[in-house]
């Protein structure tokens, strides 16, 4: 499988070409991965998701292991919701402070 090329690694390699051939670096505008809503959805979804399977196969294990009714299986699968929750929450709290910390960037 093909890895993809470091981008940092292919700006150095071009303007060292730039220089070779007499121009100076290229000027560019700062890279950074942005994401689109869609993307930022999907990965929310796949954070509460995984919070809310992990807590049902803990508590699920937990039965089977004390042979209880499904006391674990509730429990659990509410922590692991509540965890997911906060995960989500977490994930949204940094990508707005990112996209203040660059259109801060881009008014200097």
């Amino acid at each position: 499988m093909e890895q993809d090329p470091d981008p940092n690694r292919l700006r150095a390699l071009e303007d060292r070409i730039e220089k070779l051939k007499g121009k100076g670096p290229v000027k560019r505008a700062p890279t950074g991965v942005v994401f689109s809503q869609g993307e930022v959805a999907w990965r929310m979804v796949v954070e509460l998701v995984t919070g809310m399977v992990l807590g049902l196969a803990i508590g699920f294990g937990l039965d089977v292991l004390f042979g209880t009714r499904p006391i674990f299986l509730v429990i659990f699968s509410l922590l692991g919701f509540g965890a997911g929750i906060r995960v989500m929450l977490g994930t949204a709290r940094q990508m707005a402070k990112d996209a203040e910390r660059s259109a801060s960037d881009e008014r200097d």
